[in-house]
């Protein structure tokens, strides 16, 4: 039976209470036949909408035509532009959008009741242990966030007919080192609240830690409160009362949704009560956590190894600096990289300024490496595969559709992450794992950056090769016959010699000369000239072997060193039957004529190339001289 496909747009997934969610939502849709595709990316944005973050891509390839529902978690992804986008695109293919954690007037949502939470914490703080000088660390001034929880925090205050004033305000920024800035100027007031109320638990945690610090104790002296529910709350001392926004319940919520019915039309809105937390910091008793959870944020904790980020600096290393693309997939291929797949743009392989470009044309996707089937990617075997004229911009592409729609046959999520590069896309990884450790899931984000780093090196060492080559051909080759120019042609053959390859064998000097550009140049002008020497030299390349060495010194002089055993004799006529040719078919008021004289010798530790060739030019003057004395004229006549 083939499996139903829904998309989960997220951030973070190593975060322990992400991989939660994932589990939970993951174990409810396997048993109905549905498998989940994961598209992460792996940092928020933190609605800093107009920050080009090229790790969005991931979002821009989920197959709309062929998933039934797309789940975005807004409030990890921290992005209203991203958000819509998905939502946006969803509509036009018919597709039902949910979205956990925020609140879009065309997607059904599900959502905690945060003011709610806020107010449960608050209550307990000022009501259940009769605080009548309360205090709050807020998050930034004029964040919508922040302010709900002061409007709650004043509401809780008149409730308990406690007067308000700005003194009772701290903005710690939701972080911890302005919340130690905010923290230092309380310490510094004649006298402290009785409790500091925090709108988020790393602030929490941190204004704990100070007053401790200061001399003061948690809670005899002060009580502390934070809220979200994050798990390092158990592992402070004292551990942090707080409220928990439990994701196991909007997990369920999402899997509820889905499960209602294939393809639900009416939108929800789905509300969820956080649950309170009272624990140490404010005098109460130790509250227990999800054992599970707390197991995975220890796990993921001490996940990363030493070894495992040398291993992946060293792969990245030698990608980038691998010689060819069988090369670099060979360092690819590695203990790291075993549950994966890698799909790049075809464009990205072409040796030109990909990352450079102001935008870039649609992807082509092409599959590059499939850890499963790792010997089809070897240096000496790979070659990239032909390009497909229907292709999309998707994970479904026609390509590697049938390859991922297989592997959506196991019983845990596909994991999408975009590669990039100076913050530009040029592909995906795919992640296949048989299990759903979140130490595996805390991995993919040092494998997808080390595959980044280490494709896009070798990109654009690429590109710098092709730079590189093309100075080369300038520098080396003479522009108007494309034969080596005097460089160029000394350089080889210096680098020929010091290889040995020719060592103590033949080597053959033909010298080719112009018959009367003088009288070209003169009658027809520079241009014709230049098409005369041209047709020389390409009479030559074209009768000569594939391995020797053809060079224009200059002027109307060309030559070529052929090494090992040749007929000579029988190249010059071929060249001679080269122009004869030519001068039938090209229609202009004169013809093209070459002289040719040549040496043969041996290429030994006695070899001097500069006299061979100037024995080579004797041999050619001869041979001049010898057709004009046949000719009775000083020069050819031309029609």
């Amino acid at each position: 039976m083939k499996k139903k496909l829904i998309a989960l747009c997220t951030s973070r997934i190593y975060d322990p209470q992400i991989h939660g969610y994932i589990e939970r939502l993951n174990e409810r849709l396997h048993k109905e036949d549905y498998s989940l595709l994961i598209f992460a990316i792996n940092s928020d944005i933190y609605w800093d909408e107009d920050r080009p973050a090229a790790e969005k891509f991931v979002f821009d390839i989920i197959p709309y035509d062929s998933i039934e529902a797309v789940v975005i978690m807004d409030e990890k992804i921290k992005s209203h532009k991203v958000t819509n986008k998905i939502i946006e695109s969803a509509r036009k293919a018919n597709v039902p959008a949910i979205v956990c954690d925020g609140h879009y007037s065309n997607a059904s949502n599900i959502q905690f009741e945060y003011d709610k939470g806020f107010e449960l914490i608050c209550r307990h703080i000022i009501e259940e242990h009769n605080i009548k000088r309360p205090h709050m660390m807020a998050g930034q001034p004029d964040n919508e966030f922040s302010n709900r929880r002061i409007e709650v925090f004043k509401k809780v205050l008149q409730d308990n007919n406690i007067s308000f004033d700005d003194s009772m305000i701290s903005y710690g920024y939701f972080w911890s080192e302005p919340c130690r800035e905010a923290t230092e100027k309380l310490l510094k007031r004649d006298t402290l609240p009785e409790a500091i109320i925090c709108a988020n638990d790393a602030m929490a945690i941190t204004v704990s830690e100070m007053m401790q610090e200061a001399g003061y104790k948690v809670p005899e002296d002060i009580i502390i409160s934070g809220f979200d529910g994050y798990e390092a709350i158990y592992f402070a001392s004292p551990m942090i009362s707080s409220t928990s926004c439990d994701i196991m319940l909007l997990a369920n919520a999402t899997a509820d949704l889905i499960l209602k019915q294939p393809r639900f039309n009416e939108l929800e809105n789905i509300y969820i009560t956080p649950k309170l937390i009272p624990n140490e910091s404010c005098g109460c008793h130790e509250y227990a956590s999800h054992p599970d959870t707390l197991r995975d944020w220890f796990r993921e904790s001490f996940s990363r190894h030493n070894d495992d980020n040398r291993v992946l600096q060293m792969m990245s290393s030698y990608m980038s600096t691998s010689q060819n693309i069988g090369e670099m997939l060979t360092h690819l291929d590695c203990y790291k990289t075993e549950h994966s797949l890698c799909v790049v743009d075809r464009n990205a392989l072409n040796g030109e300024n990909y990352f450079g470009e102001e935008a870039n044309s649609k992807k082509d996707f092409v599959l590059i490496y499939d850890a499963d089937y790792s010997e089809k990617y070897k240096e000496d075997t790979f070659e990239l595969p032909d390009g497909d004229p229907y292709s999309t911009e998707t994970i479904l592409t026609p390509s590697i559709r049938d390859r991922i729609l297989k592997l959506t046959e196991s019983e845990y999520p596909l994991i999408f992450n975009s590669l990039n590069i100076m913050n530009k896309s040029f592909g995906f990884v795919c992640y296949h794992f048989p299990n759903s450790y979140i130490n595996n899931y805390s991995n993919t984000m040092q494998i997808t950056s080390s595959i980044s780093n280490g494709i896009g090196g070798y990109i654009n060492m690429e590109y710098q090769r092709t730079l590189l080559k093309q100075m080369d051909e300038m520098y080396r080759h003479d522009p108007l016959t494309g034969l080596l120019n005097r460089m160029g042609f000394l350089n080889e053959f210096k680098r020929i010699c010091q290889k040995g390859t020719y060592g103590n064998s033949e080597i053959t000097i033909i010298m080719s000369d112009l018959d009367g550009l003088k009288y070209i140049n003169d009658h027809f002008g520079h241009a014709e000239g230049d098409n005369a020497i041209e047709k020389v030299a390409k009479a030559l390349f074209s009768a000569v072997p594939e391995n020797s060495l053809s060079t224009r010194f200059g002027g109307d002089e060309v030559f070529s060193v052929i090494f090992g055993e040749c007929n000579p004799k029988e190249i010059i006529t071929n060249i001679d039957t080269f122009l004869k040719n030519y001068n039938e078919m090209s229609g202009r008021p004169y013809k093209v004529e070459t002289s040719c004289g040549y040496i043969t010798t041996t290429l030994n530790e006695d070899f001097d190339i500069t006299q061979a060739v100037k024995d080579a030019d004797v041999k050619m003057y001869d041979a001049k001289a010898k057709k004009y004395a046949a000719k009775g004229k000083l020069h050819f006549t031309y029609v």
